[in-house]
């Protein structure tokens, strides 16, 4: 038989005597009911006093306490929540009803005039020892810690309204120890740690909350863990190995769940301080996604239940509160470092590069990277694929869904033969490529991560008209990068409302920095634009916007390219964090036949094309694009294969379409001899 089962039988043993010790105090104040005569081999046999048979039980319960390896349920509780041996006694006998509803009728006949087959005050102050009036006081533990329900129906004296135990109070003291059932929709268990041991980096911010505990010890109450970052995965890993270091089981409270009525608040708060008395656990209250400025609900929500909350704390934010009601220790949790990645990426990859590109492209917790790793794995001998390239796509779609909520993802097929530029833009183009797989190399291995607190990702700024190929050339690099492309919706992150645009990028910005993932801005002279001199207070929170944009940026550790038609509009402290620069010139009569040549799939049935005089209207590609798909219509139309007349009327109704002038001598075209119309 083990301890625990050891101990429940002693605590219904002892439950069973304080029972009967009840029962005859019940019946001693019944009258005459109680009066039963031990005999004299009996007192021998118990080696008891000529006592009352009440004040033999109490003897002979003491004497079964004593025998215990460990407190009776019903002293433990006593003893946690700071009751009077006279609150006790008063708590055993709301529960005894519920251990045994035969004792109704002698409640009555106990209670005489005021006997209403319940227990109340006034019965416990009749029949026990040393009673104590402050017992009643909404501040003295019986009520304040909601052991008792208390039936007090109209103007009834609070001394002979009926008492009932708790039902959680009632199955702790019989010695079942379990989370109150009333708690369970706010709360969630968070599962023990895995086996798997966490990077140094995060096991040493465990340790320092877990000596932030064992100093607070010393006081009366445990002191508030801020847990700070932008991952909520990490900090929730963090805050279970902090618990189960210390022997707690750890629970989540989402901030979004927490009652709105202050009365319903006060009863969570009241309920869980109980719980962290009666067993061993720890709250993480998650408010990563809450908006915690002291104006908003959420925050005004929260704080309230922080501030009347104790035990083991932690919450979870993305910034620091200045000040809480409560005594609290920041702890920054972050995401294991890139060399840590690539350690754990080392241990399940025999490639040698693969696991520095993944590190260095990637930002992922110990417990993803398994994850991949196992899955890509098991799919040796099923996929053509080889490992690496199975890893690293499986680590573009995990991130995916944090940035499909926020942005438009392009679907990539744009090669490097599929754009034309002078020789200089695209030298620039393959420098950009190069820098973003080799960052790992001259950041973390060459020591520049070490210098340098910002400036860690790329920055592009892709500069030229409208059509000159600045998408086309994004869609290039995230296709050879083998990354997803999110094309920034202004319409979603710019808000009329103060303060709303920081938050849109903001959580832009985080779900980008696990990876995987090129943001293309868009027209970027919308959101980027020169910070304007402040006349009023739309001017000074415009400004407010641009400077965080320019703040972020330069923080930011991914490849971000920023598409404008309007270089000159662009702030030049902006532009002087840019690391590159790509103008997209008009293209020439050169590039614009090779752009012709291009145009047409090789699936598209071709009759000769004139490139020469095709490239003499003034085009770009973007134009060029649309003009070949409009003849492809035009050719399937007469099914006739892509010949000079369709592609000069696309082009016309191209520039009709832009405004401009025609001169429509350029558009004649005559069918060659031969050729049936």
């Amino acid at each position: 038989m083990t301890d625990a089962n050891r101990w429940l039988e002693a605590n219904s043993r002892y439950l069973s005597a304080a029972l009967a010790w009840l029962r005859l105090l019940l019946e001693e104040r019944a009258g005459g009911a109680a009066e039963r005569e031990r005999s004299p081999r009996e007192h021998r046999k118990n080696n008891l006093p000529d006592l009352t048979p009440a004040r033999a039980a109490a003897h002979q319960l003491e004497g079964t306490e004593s025998q215990m390896a460990s407190a009776p349920a019903l002293n433990l509780l006593s003893e946690r929540l700071g009751l009077s041996k006279f609150e006790r006694n008063t708590l055993l006998l709301c529960a005894a009803a519920e251990f045994d509803p035969s004792l109704g009728a002698l409640f009555a006949r106990a209670g005489g005039d005021n006997g209403c087959g319940n227990a109340t005050f006034a019965l416990a102050l009749s029949i026990f020892e040393d009673p104590a009036w402050d017992a009643l006081s909404p501040h003295r533990p019986l009520r304040y810690w909601r052991l008792i329900e208390i039936n007090q129906p109209g103007s009834q004296s609070l001394t002979t309204s009926p008492l009932r135990a708790d039902e959680r109070v009632v199955n702790y003291i019989k010695g079942l120890n379990y989370l109150d059932d009333r708690l369970t929709p706010y709360l969630t268990p968070v599962g023990p740690p895995d086996d798997g041991e966490l990077p140094k980096s995060q096991q040493e911010m465990v340790d320092r909350i877990v000596s932030y505990w064992r100093q607070a010890r010393a006081t009366a109450a445990m002191p508030l863990i801020q847990l700070v970052g932008i991952d909520g995965a990490s900090k929730q890993v963090v805050a279970a190995h902090a618990a189960a270091a210390v022997g707690r089981r750890l629970y989540r409270l989402p901030v979004d769940v927490l009652p709105q009525q202050s009365g319903d608040l006060e009863l969570l708060v009241r309920l869980w301080q109980r719980e962290s008395v009666l067993l061993p656990v720890a709250l993480y209250v998650d408010a990563q996604e809450a908006e915690t400025s002291a104006s908003s609900a959420s925050a005004t929500l929260l704080r309230r239940f922080l501030s009347r909350s104790d035990g083991i704390l932690m919450v979870a934010v993305r910034e620091s509160w200045a000040s809480t009601a409560q005594e609290s220790w920041t702890v920054d949790i972050a995401r294991p470092t890139v060399e840590e990645q690539r350690e754990e990426w080392a241990k399940a990859m025999a490639d040698d590069d693969a696991p520095g590109l993944l590190a260095g492209q990637f930002n992922l917790n110990l417990s993803d990277i398994r994850q991949i790793a196992v899955s890509a794995t098991s799919e040796n001998g099923r996929s053509q694929m080889s490992m690496p390239d199975r890893v690293w796509d499986a680590c573009r779609i995990r991130v995916r869904p944090l940035l499909d909520s926020l942005a438009h993802r392009l679907d990539l097929k744009a090669t490097w033969e599929d754009i034309v530029l002078p020789e200089q833009e695209l030298v620039l183009l393959q420098q950009i490529v190069g820098q973003v797989k080799q960052r790992t190399k001259v950041y973390a291995d060459w020591g520049f991560e070490r210098k340098m607190n910002r400036g860690l990702g790329i920055t592009a700024l892709f500069a030229g008209e409208s059509g000159t190929g600045k998408t086309l050339a994004a869609e290039v690099l995230a296709n050879e990068l083998r990354l997803n492309l999110y094309r920034i919706d202004l319409s979603a992150v710019v808000s009329k409302y103060i303060g709303e645009t920081e938050k849109n990028l903001r959580r832009l910005f985080d779900a980008a920095e696990d990876g995987g993932a090129v943001l293309f801005f868009d027209e970027a002279d919308a959101l980027f634009g020169k910070r304007s001199e402040v006349k009023d207070s739309h001017d000074r929170y415009a400004n407010i916007e641009v400077n965080y944009l320019l703040q972020r940026m330069e923080a930011y550790r991914g490849l971000a390219i920023l598409a404008t038609n309007m270089r000159s509009a662009l702030d030049i402290a902006f532009t002087r964090r840019l690391r590159f620069i790509v103008t997209f010139p008009f293209p020439t009569a050169a590039d614009r036949a090779r752009m012709w040549q291009k145009a047409f799939p090789p699936q598209t049935p071709v009759d000769d094309l004139d490139y020469g005089r095709l490239a003499r209207v003034n085009l770009t590609g973007g134009s060029i694009h649309n003009a070949a798909i409009n003849a492809a219509f035009l050719a399937a139309q007469t099914d006739r294969p892509v010949h000079m007349g369709v592609v000069l009327t696309a082009i016309r109704n191209e520039l009709i379409k832009m405004d401009r002038p025609i001169n429509e001598a350029d558009f004649h075209w005559h069918e060659p001899t031969g050729v049936v119309a």
